[in-house]
């Protein structure tokens, strides 16, 4: 539990400094560096695991990455672009099967949208606070 509270305050820091930072937001390292963190920690990777498990998930990324874009520039409908994300984590459901047991595979699907859950959230607040915060000061 001490773990998840030091993964969820040290998000709230980096989203602070993702937020104020042109440069991170172009290229969302920071965020990737600490899904890389929050997924290492929840599967509990070992050393071995996570050498044979992070060149599999980055390429399952960039796959990822361009079903998103592909799909927003053809301005496809909802559903096909799910079909094709489905498609995606079936096909490396197998991949990440070679470098993590079954059990962890399943984790790690689960924690991947655990972790944007908490993200969402943390950014939604964010933007919150920023529109209180300047509500107050037009008030006075």
């Amino acid at each position: 539990m001490k773990q998840f509270l030091l993964i969820i305050s040290f998000l709230g820091l980096g989203l602070g400094v993702f937020a104020q930072d042109e440069d991170a937001k172009k290229d969302g390292g920071r965020i990737e560096a600490l899904k890389i963190a929050y997924i290492t920690n929840k599967l509990n990777l070992s050393t071995d695991e996570a050498q044979k498990f992070w060149p599999i998930y980055n390429k399952y990324m960039d796959e990822v990455r361009k079903a998103h874009q592909d799909s927003k520039a053809n301005k496809e409908p909802e559903l096909q672009r799910e079909e094709k994300l489905l498609s995606i984590r079936k096909r490396y459901n197998g991949e990440f099967g070679k470098a993590i047991s079954t059990e962890k595979v399943n984790n790690f699907f689960r924690v991947e949208k655990e972790f944007n859950g908490v993200l969402q959230k943390e950014m939604l607040e964010r933007r919150q606070q920023r529109l209180d915060s300047h509500k107050q000061r037009v008030k006075q």
